[in-house]
């Protein structure tokens, strides 16, 4: 049935129209009924894709982005740029959650913030040199992205925005000068914060949020990739307080279906060998996970507090004794 629109398919990546299927001789009637037996999966109104495609794709990045491509089709002015979540997403920097994202448009012109059919429309002006393409997709840069995100949603994803462009190689600087760009605009506090707090040592957008939880028990700014290392064995966490270490517990790593991942028994020893090696050196412990940190955070800040409190009650504060034991990462 698709044979003939075969070469758009790949050209849209994919996705074909309600009028390319009618052009193909698929009527209104027939788009419905591929639909209701899942041959098709519709995108937005009038876009559609072929459900085993969309099986394919990964939802955190591959489907988001094709959703991307669905809104671009009916956009009917170009001039836009993908930014927020979409941006953030596309430049590989993260988002709260890609499988639900709404697609994110900033423009020079446009009546108001308003979202239609899952699009969001910003009315943010921003220069041509702050778009990128990426992917054949206009997108805002990094450091316009990371401020956008934090304005967005606050400091926590802000946070870890800003960590993940400082990975890539934007400077503290350059986001200063986005910041300087963006003068007078709304939770310019919350952006600040979250520049001045930025580190390009936090290795996932889990550790930024972990880190932000720690910075919220008020017990002082975290050291991260706290190393150790006896001469045979070297470990690290992600993140310490004195005597006290905090690990971001990504559920990714255990599941049995993960490609990147050896087996979830292996997983766990291997990680239980890594906690049982650092905590020997007098040192303590908590495991956060997403949920701790959203679901049932107030709960989570009272553990972590007694944790901690714990360590400090147990061993103290000075850290004196692990010089020699310390080992750095740097990216």
């Amino acid at each position: 049935m698709y044979l003939p629109v075969v070469a758009q398919l790949q050209a849209q990546h994919g996705l074909i129209t309600a009028r390319q299927l009618t052009v193909a001789g698929v009527d209104q009637n027939g788009i419905h009924r591929l639909v209701s037996a899942g041959r098709l999966v519709r995108l937005r109104r009038g876009v559609y894709v072929e459900a085993e495609t969309w099986a394919d794709l990964d939802p955190y990045r591959q489907q988001p982005i094709l959703r991307m491509r669905a809104a671009g089709m009916s956009l009917r002015s170009a001039s836009y740029a993908f930014s927020h979540d979409s941006s953030g997403i596309v430049l590989g920097m993260g988002a709260p959650d890609p499988r639900t994202a709404l697609v994110h448009v900033s423009r020079t012109k446009v009546h108001g913030d308003r979202q239609r059919a899952g699009v969001k429309h910003h009315l943010a002006p921003y220069l041509p040199g702050d778009v990128v393409e990426m992917d054949g997709l206009r997108v805002l840069d990094r450091p316009r992205t990371a401020l956008d995100l934090a304005r967005e949603h606050g400091r926590a994803h802000g946070l870890a925005a800003c960590d993940a462009a400082m990975r890539e190689g934007v400077t503290r600087s350059e986001l200063f000068d986005a910041l300087a760009r963006m003068k007078d605009w709304p939770h310019s506090r919350c952006m600040r914060w979250c520049i001045e707090h930025a580190d390009p040592l936090a290795e996932s957008y889990l550790e930024s949020l972990v880190r932000d939880f720690v910075l919220e028990l008020g017990i002082g700014r975290p050291e991260l990739q706290f190393g150790l290392t006896d001469g045979l064995t070297t470990a690290y966490a992600d993140m310490a307080v004195k005597r006290h270490l905090f690990e971001a517990d990504g559920g990714l790593k255990y599941q049995p279906d993960n490609p990147a991942a050896i087996l979830p028994t292996a997983v766990l020893r291997k990680e239980k060998n890594r906690q049982d090696f650092l905590t020997g050196f007098k040192l303590g412990m908590s495991r956060l996970t997403y949920a701790d940190l959203f679901a049932s955070r107030h709960a989570a800040l009272a553990r972590v507090a007694r944790e901690y409190a714990d360590t400090c009650a147990r061993f103290g504060a000075d850290t004196d004794d692990l010089t020699p034991f310390r080992i750095s990462r740097r990216r």
